[in-house]
Parts: structure tokens; C-alpha cells; sequence
């Protein structure tokens, strides 16, 4: 990343929100707080490159008026279909960390010129979806979970997607914890699909527990991306390995 010497924190800013595709999605509030930054600091969190394909993830913080300080994740890659470099900016860690898990990680060239199997590739992601997870602890963190909750739900593109009744429930969310348990990139009719499934888990004010399901897939005939949220794993599950045997049918 190519940082101007001579740079103030305000064009710093003004610079970051101008270049990201998705600036709009930032909450007003946290614009405004950016006004009063007096101090920045920059620094590479990750970075994956893959043939002529790249993605990179920074950190971005900044110390403010008020003496708190603010930090802004931005997701640069070239996935695009011009192959130009795009900037994304998120508020957290698990967004933007979500955000690169939907970008294509490219082939190479060998496996371009590969014939796909495809009844193999389908066996496999089958066998892979009825894993049994590994129990973890979960780590509940108070961080605007209600809100959390009605981003997940508002994303969400299937018909049977949770209905009000859980979105009442996870008003009531004070924190929330999320796990990907499943995530394959894999070829099928010839292009790449990718898949991940995600556990948002919520603690609610009444001291219990519940989670939705979230199914990130590009088995779309378009091969957009695409997000749907169930009550429960098993469901979930069956819808991701239902849509790879759909797009497989695709030609």
C-alpha cells in the first residue's frame, strides 16, 4: 500500500473513504466520529496471492479527539472481472475476515485444462457436509449483537429464511460469537463454486442461547454471491449440498 509522506490524518481519511466500493454501508455515526481523528496508524493484517489473483487485508487506526481510538478493516483485491484493484472497508474483524472468504482464491492454469469430474466433486462436498464439528468453547462478545443479528437476517435471500418470531427473539441479543465450520472451494460444470456455512450464536438479556446458520455460496447460474440463513445446522446443510447439485445441473 502506497502511503503519501506527507499525508494528515484527514486526508488519510478522506482518501480511504473515497477509494471503497462500499463507503456508503458505513454507519453515519462513525463518519462523523472520524472527523475529529488527530492521529492514524496503518499496518498489514494479511495477505494471500494465488496466480495473477491477490487479496490483501489492513488495519487502520485511528486516535481520536475525545482520546478513544477507531479502527477500520479495508479488503483490497483484483478478483474483480476488469482484474482492477477494489477497496472494501468494514467496521470489524469478522466482517472483513467474511468479506475475503467470499473472494475466489484462483486455479492454476493446469487445472484450468483439467476435465471436472463432477459426480466425484459432489461425493466429496456430500461427505464433507456431514463432518461432525469439533466442539469448541464459545466466546460470547458484547458488540452491537442485536444489530448483528438483524444484518444477518436482512441478508438473507431464501424464501425460508428465519421469520420474525427469531428476529423478535435476537432483538433481545447483547452478544454474539461466529464460527465457520464449513468453507470448500470446488469446481463444478466447469467453473468454481465456493461454499462456507457459518454458526452465529447469540446471548440473549434472558440468559439464553440460539443461533441462526448462515450459507454463503456462488452456485448461482450467474456465479454472483449469494447468502441464506437458517434455524438450524442440519437445514443449512442441506440447502448448501442441494444448491451444488443444482449448479452442477447447470450448463
Amino acid at each position: 500500500m502506497n502511503v503519501p509522506n506527507d499525508e494528515t490524518t484527514e486526508m488519510h481519511v478522506e482518501r480511504l473513504l473515497g477509494r471503497a466500493l462500499n463507503s456508503f454501508d458505513l454507519p453515519d455515526v462513525l463518519v462523523e466520529r472520524l472527523d475529529s481523528a488527530l492521529a492514524h496508524a496503518s499496518s498489514l493484517h494479511s495477505s494471500h496471492h494465488s496466480a495473477a489473483l491477490h487479496r490483501v487485508t489492513y488495519r487502520h487506526t485511528y486516535l481520536l479527539a475525545d482520546g478513544s481510538s477507531l479502527s477500520l478493516w479495508e479488503l483490497v483485491h483484483n478478483t474483480g472481472r476488469d482484474g482492477r484493484e477494489q477497496h472494501e472497508l468494514y467496521t470489524d474483524e469478522t466482517d472483513v475476515r467474511l468479506a475475503a472468504s467470499r473472494l475466489p482464491i484462483g486455479r492454476s492454469g493446469l487445472d484450468d485444462e483439467l476435465d471436472v469430474d463432477l459426480d466425484a466433486d459432489l461425493e466429496l462436498l456430500g461427505a464433507l457436509l456431514t463432518l461432525p464439528t469439533a466442539p469448541a468453547p464459545v466466546v460470547y462478545v458484547p458488540d452491537d449483537s442485536a444489530d448483528h443479528a438483524r444484518r444477518v437476517l436482512r441478508r438473507a435471500e431464501n424464501p425460508d429464511r428465519p421469520g420474525e418470531a427469531v428476529a423478535a427473539r435476537l432483538r433481545g441479543a447483547f452478544a454474539h460469537h461466529i464460527k465457520q465450520v464449513f468453507g470448500r472451494q470446488c469446481g463444478v460444470a466447469g467453473k468454481d463454486a465456493g461454499f462456507a456455512l457459518y454458526e452465529h450464536a447469540f446471548l440473549l438479556m434472558d440468559g439464553s442461547e440460539m443461533s441462526v446458520w448462515e450459507v454463503e455460496h456462488t452456485a448461482t447460474p450467474d456465479g454472483r454471491h449469494m447468502c441464506e440463513v437458517y434455524e438450524d445446522e442440519h437445514t443449512a446443510r442441506e440447502a448448501m449440498e442441494r444448491r451444488a447439485r443444482v449448479r452442477g445441473r447447470v450448463r
